[in-house]
């Protein structure tokens, strides 16, 4: 893996940004770079719902390597926090219908 880029890979300590907005700067500024077609894979992968090779990690230099678990780790809360918010709309949703059908009786 190419470790040549026009843009660095930051650390958490120096520049302090979310994990899926770092990804999107370094795929935007070096989209020919191996790490950032890894990681451009990844992204699709969680994305689409579909497989990824985890073993394709491996190749990334250790900057790409925990930028993409901080994008599983930020993934994962993200769909936690998707989920939680269907399951508040949905309850609005009934709250509002039973007070409706209690007002109409």
């Amino acid at each position: 893996v190419s470790t040549q880029s026009t843009w660095a890979l930051p650390t958490e300590e120096h520049f302090p940004m979310n994990a899926i907005k770092v990804a999107r700067r370094f795929i935007e500024t070096d989209p020919a770079n191996e790490s950032a077609k890894i990681l451009a894979q990844l992204v699709l992968a969680l994305e689409a719902e579909r497989s990824f090779e985890l073993i394709t990690l491996y190749s990334l230099d250790y900057k790409s390597f925990q930028l993409a678990m901080d994008i599983l780790k930020e993934w994962r809360l993200d769909r936690y926090y998707a989920s939680k918010s269907k399951l508040f709309d949905l309850s609005l949703q009934v709250t509002e219908l039973e007070a409706g059908n209690i007002a109409a009786s």
